[in-house]
């Protein structure tokens, strides 16, 4: 729980979105905070944490994870 908490942390600090994040298929989506807004250090951690950035899903690339997904 600890390591979610923290990954969401990190992203607060680019975007509060209403309504930020979508899960389906095993997956958690960030929505609204894009890669180029996120530091590389922050990238880095993510990373560490089980997000990565994905351009193969979304219109324009989402961070997303399969840690944090449904079982």
């Amino acid at each position: 729980m600890e390591q979610l908490i923290e990954a969401l942390q990190i992203f607060l600090k680019y975007k509060n979105e209403t309504y930020p994040t979508r899960c389906e298929h095993d997956t958690l989506y960030i929505i609204g905070v894009e890669k180029n807004d996120v530091s590389p250090e922050d990238v880095k951690r993510l990373d560490e944490l089980g997000f990565f950035w994905s351009e193969e899903e979304e219109e324009d690339g989402v961070f997303m994870s399969f840690k944090y997904g449904s079982v």
